[in-house]
């Protein structure tokens, strides 16, 4: 079997500190959760920015500070900002792209709704429309495509997969874009072993994909992964708590129990060398 390219997210958007107090906010703490992520065994790093106060962040010094910090403490690893938010343009979206020209960057598949609802207050604690038209990803892939940024393509539903299609025929979809199953989303695809192997052969054979699943089910569905063949991604923005229900204390504890779920299921971890080799990155700064 392949060796198994591991993904960290270390900070996401949508929760903060009441939720888990170890998420990273500042560009200092996201840099030493890379560390910790790095040290474990990942070898790409998903990063969203944060204003001093947990709050999500599109200021360009802020992820250049982020971007510095990163490549301070880790050179070689593959660095993959998002470019996902709800009420804002593409062009605030993807601003940072072009002058940081990133490793990766998430290339979102499609638009719908996105949202978390609690069953025990019978209320929705966030509600929205995530846009991502025809017109929003070829402006996002041409963006990346100009950077040599390579897409990560996040799908959270098969119809998002389909959407490549025609991106793919345009010929604006490198060879080398990942694909990511994103499931356990409110408005996507629910997380189920059932449902990731459907997505998974919808995937087109030969191209190099994840598992992204949001909740406690992520390892369920990552061991899934694993016997597939695929990759997974683990992480704060994920999920906070450990296969032994303790809330992870970084994301270096995260990536640690990825390694050896990954080695139970007989599986060796990609070095970000070897991932850079896999997924045709080469390093550039």
């Amino acid at each position: 079997m392949k060796k198994l390219i591991l993904s960290a997210a270390l900070t996401g958007a949508a929760t903060n500190r009441s939720h888990c107090e170890y998420i990273p906010y500042t560009p200092k703490e996201i840099a030493e959760e890379a560390k910790r992520a790095v040290d474990a065994g990942a070898s790409i790093c998903h990063i969203h920015a944060r204003e001093d106060n947990g709050m999500p962040s599109w200021r360009l010094e802020v992820f250049q500070e982020i971007h510095e910090r990163v490549r301070d403490l880790c050179p070689n690893v593959i660095i993959n900002y998002s470019t996902g938010a709800i009420g804002l343009t593409a062009e605030e979206r993807l601003a940072h792209i072009a002058p940081i020209k990133p490793d990766m960057a998430a290339f979102n598949m499609g638009s719908m709704n996105y949202a978390i609802y609690s069953k025990k207050l019978k209320q929705f604690y966030f509600n929205g429309v995530f846009e991502n038209s025809f017109d929003t990803m070829q402006y996002a892939i041409k963006q990346m495509n100009e950077a040599g940024t390579v897409p990560e393509m996040e799908c959270f539903d098969t119809g998002h997969i389909r959407n490549a299609v025609p991106l793919r025929d345009m010929g604006l979809l490198p060879d080398n874009a990942v694909y990511s199953l994103v499931m356990g989303v409110l408005g996507g695809i629910p997380a189920t072993p059932e449902n990731l192997i459907h997505q998974i052969k919808q995937v087109p054979e030969g191209a190099t994909w994840q598992c992204i699943a949001i909740s406690r089910k992520q390892w369920q569905l990552a061991a899934v992964a694993c016997t597939m063949n695929g990759n997974f991604r683990v992480g704060l923005e994920d999920n906070f708590y450990l296969p032994n229900n303790e809330m992870a204390k970084s994301n270096g504890e995260c990536v640690e129990w990825g390694v050896k779920l990954a080695r139970m299921m007989g599986r060796e971890i990609s070095s970000i060398e070897e991932t850079r080799k896999t997924l045709n990155i080469p390093l550039r700064d």
